[in-house]
């Protein structure tokens, strides 16, 4: 069995998403060839609900981490309650943090115990380093290495992100 977690940005733009899913599902498909693919996400819209899509499309199994007690009602926007609320009902496990609220401090809890679960950490990842505030998708990454995991980063020819939220510094991992 190979367990892989999810970083990356919640900022990506629709033709990005399309990209990162075709890589997702070529880099998958090796790990779900034997039945025994885990895959670790917070399904935060953006990177972490892609992967969630494309661990269950290869037909692996998905583990849940939601960082925060209030973090549906709190953090999950409109748009994108009804594919967080697939993926929670798809999941075979679900660990909800023992935090009230969303936040840094939860975002940051639910990066480490992506880390802790983690054979490999794949991060959907643009390279930007951290912005000292915490996590992030760059401090998640840093966090695996450190630990050992090794961390596929995926960020296709093309990508990028929205600029509005690129430009405010958004946080990527866990973040809502």
């Amino acid at each position: 069995m190979t367990t892989i977690a999810v970083t990356g940005h919640i900022d990506l733009t629709e033709k990005t998403s399309a990209l990162v899913r075709t890589a997702l599902d070529e880099l998958l498909r090796g790990y779900a060839a034997d039945g025994e693919l885990v895959g670790v996400s917070c399904l935060a819209r953006g990177a972490d609900s892609v992967f969630a899509e494309a661990v269950l499309a290869v037909g692996g199994r998905l583990a849940v981490v939601i960082p925060s007690r209030d973090y549906r009602h709190a953090r999950v926007r409109p748009e994108h309650a009804p594919v967080f609320d697939r993926l929670v009902k798809a999941a075979h496990d679900i660990v909800v943090l023992p935090i009230e609220s969303a936040g840094r401090h939860a975002y940051e809890a639910a990066n480490s115990v992506l880390v802790e679960r983690a054979d490999r950490l794949v991060a959907v990842w643009d390279g930007t380093p951290p912005t000292g505030r915490g996590g992030g998708t760059a401090d998640t990454v840093l966090e695996a290495r450190a630990a050992g995991i090794p961390v596929d980063v995926v960020w296709p020819d093309g990508a990028e992100r929205t600029r509005q939220e690129h430009h405010q510094g958004a946080p990527g991992g866990c973040a809502g």
